[in-house]
């Protein structure tokens, strides 16, 4: 017989994992802070002990490329999500490019960030297809020296491994989360009854 008390209340985090540039932040069920309730962020830089930056993946806003760049003339769409708390002045995607995009960064093999901003905007414009290749970002996730450590101590993230880069920009919101949690595998499947919102229950 299950123990359904155990199964849902147990956050045990697996303490073995190293945070790294490229692995993903998964937030525990319990966090219910505005950014960052059911949201897994890629880390784009981090530093034992230091300082660390990460783009919130799954968080969509009700922007579109379309109402922030007047200079995007697509007709499709183009979502954009929040990258967390700070520099919401600002624009980042994260893509997985390459070299179609002088100057982008690799975050870990296959993923980049940034890049020529002409060379995007004249992607995004020619309708190259996005989903799954190019997503956008207001604003990004940081952590002053050791915070993100001290978070982990306290089992605020779960860290783990891009499951396949292919599909990191796709899917978004609570079923983003939920993706990313059952590909931890059965030690983390408590996590998945977790209503985002408790009220649901």
């Amino acid at each position: 017989m299950l123990d359904f008390e155990s199964l849902i209340f147990n956050i045990d985090i697996n303490r073995s994992a190293i945070p790294h540039a490229g692995s993903l932040l998964v937030a525990e069920p319990f966090l219910r802070e505005r950014y960052f309730h059911h949201s897994v962020i890629c880390l784009v830089d981090y530093e034992e002990r230091g300082s660390a930056m990460g783009i919130v993946l799954n968080n969509r806003t009700s922007y579109t490329l379309q109402d922030l760049l007047p200079s995007v003339t697509a007709s499709v769409t183009i979502p954009v999500y929040c990258g967390g708390p700070m520099s919401c002045e600002r624009l980042y995607f994260v893509h997985t490019l390459g070299d179609l995009i002088p100057s982008s960064r690799e975050i870990v093999d296959g993923l980049y960030i940034g890049g020529d901003f002409d060379t995007m905007i004249s992607i995004v414009n020619d309708g190259y297809a996005l989903e799954g290749s190019m997503r956008f970002f207001i604003g990004y996730s940081g952590w002053g020296v050791e915070q993100l450590d001290e978070e982990l101590r306290k089992n605020v993230w779960a860290v783990t491994d891009i499951p396949s880069v292919s599909d990191l920009l796709r899917g978004e919101e609570d079923p983003y989360w939920h993706r990313i949690v059952r590909s931890m595998g059965a030690p983390y499947r408590g996590w998945l009854y977790h209503p985002r919102n408790l009220q649901s229950n």
